[in-house]
């Protein structure tokens, strides 16, 4: 072949993985104080109300004007709990009783190399009278959990009908009655808004999955109170709310 037909190499340009710097734009304010029994995904629990307090500069009313048009928002965050933990390229999900891994980037683990979560959330109100302040439900970001972006949600683009869910298939869920001690009924008396939240959150059964011992008391810490329950054989019996 003649010399000037040989096509030219080019040399392949170096990838850059330089790190990049984000800066969080709020804080959530949450019911879930601890990763124990927060929600393993959004939507589950819509009586959890949180409210996102958004940091100067990004505090001003202009930063979310016509959002009030929008049902729902996508929350950007940082894994704020487990981000000193690092990554794993295999993890176990909690959905397969954690006896089984799976990569790191076929769950949402929080395990990851960017502890990057991402939450679609129900956009309940926005008060602009002392900064930014939007008020949210169906959460399931830890309290003081910083926020990276907001965007709206696009149902039109963003819901897909047939889309396949793999291991994580349907909503696994505990049908059973709730029963609640005296002390637990009295401490509920005043308060039918944290009835409302517990039983979501425990028909959810934050339980791992590899736990089933009907004589075990679980405990966590919930809005303000410490929420202590029994998974029994034919009901859920909370036990104690201090």
């Amino acid at each position: 072949m003649p010399t000037d037909q040989i096509p030219s190499k080019r040399l392949a340009s170096p990838i850059d993985v330089s790190p990049f710097t984000v800066t969080p734009i709020g804080i959530i304010h949450s019911c879930f104080k601890e990763k124990f029994a927060t929600p393993r995904q959004p939507g589950l629990v819509p009586a959890a109300l949180a409210q996102i307090k958004l940091h100067a500069p990004y505090n001003q009313a202009d930063t979310v004007a016509g959002l009030e048009e929008f049902s729902h928002i996508w929350l950007s965050f940082i894994f704020h709990h487990t981000a000193g933990q690092g990554w794993k390229p295999k993890v176990r999900p909690p959905r397969l009783g954690g006896n089984k891994k799976m990569g790191v980037f076929a769950t949402r683990s929080t395990f990851r190399p960017n502890p990057l979560g991402l939450s679609l959330v129900k956009l309940e109100s926005i008060d602009t009278s002392n900064g930014v302040t939007l008020h949210v439900s169906g959460a399931d970001l830890i309290d003081q959990t910083p926020i990276l972006d907001i965007k709206p949600y696009l149902p039109w683009v963003e819901s897909i009908a047939h889309a396949k869910s793999g291991f994580a298939s349907d909503d696994q869920t505990l049908q059973l009655p709730i029963y609640y001690s005296a002390q637990a009924q009295s401490a509920l008396s005043e308060r039918p808004a944290l009835k409302e939240l517990i039983e979501q959150v425990l028909h959810h059964d934050p339980r791992p999955a590899y736990q089933q011992d009907p004589e075990r008391i679980y405990g966590c810490n919930i809005a303000d109170i410490n929420l202590r329950w029994q998974v029994e054989l034919d009901h859920i019996q909370v036990v104690e709310i201090s």
